[in-house]
């Protein structure tokens, strides 16, 4: 069992290396949806558009890419490798990233304590300033009724 664990640990996972932004920005949006418990209907209907909207996806596509991301987010125990990803990308991407994730948070109306959290830490280990994602934060909550839990 010692053996299996240290081979485990002694390659890099090349999948995970070199992982695309999209699958990296999918994962990150699958497991914000059910950070809290459950993916409600309106959480799995934003994170689809989202993608859809933001990458140019046809519904198969986003399909796929969700059931990707989906098994990622299973295999992965934190977000490194996902925001390693995403640390390459210009100021104009991250944000539309914090944006994209507040779009998941609200979809429900309900702005959970651990939705609010991981979208805090996603800013910090991606480089969007704490201003700029609570600018972004309130702008995706206006329209929206929301209920701190």
């Amino acid at each position: 069992m010692f053996e299996a664990l240290r081979s485990i640990f002694s390659k890099p996972d090349a999948t995970m290396l070199s992982m695309e932004p999209k699958l990296a920005v999918a994962a990150l949006l699958v497991h914000l949806a059910a950070i809290d418990g459950s993916v409600k209907a309106e959480e799995r209907t934003a994170l689809e558009s989202t993608l859809q909207d933001y990458y140019g996806l046809t519904d198969s596509e986003v399909r796929k890419l969700i059931e990707e991301a989906t098994r990622r987010d299973q295999e992965s125990v934190d977000f490194y490798r996902f925001t390693s990803a995403l640390s390459s990308l210009d100021a104009a991407e991250k944000l539309e990233i914090i944006r994209m994730m507040w779009l998941v948070v609200f979809a429900d109306n309900k702005n959970h304590e651990l939705e609010d959290n991981m979208v805090w830490r996603i800013a910090e280990l991606i480089g969007v300033s704490a201003r700029d994602r609570t600018v972004l934060r309130n702008q995706m909550a206006r329209g929206h009724e929301t209920q701190a839990l």
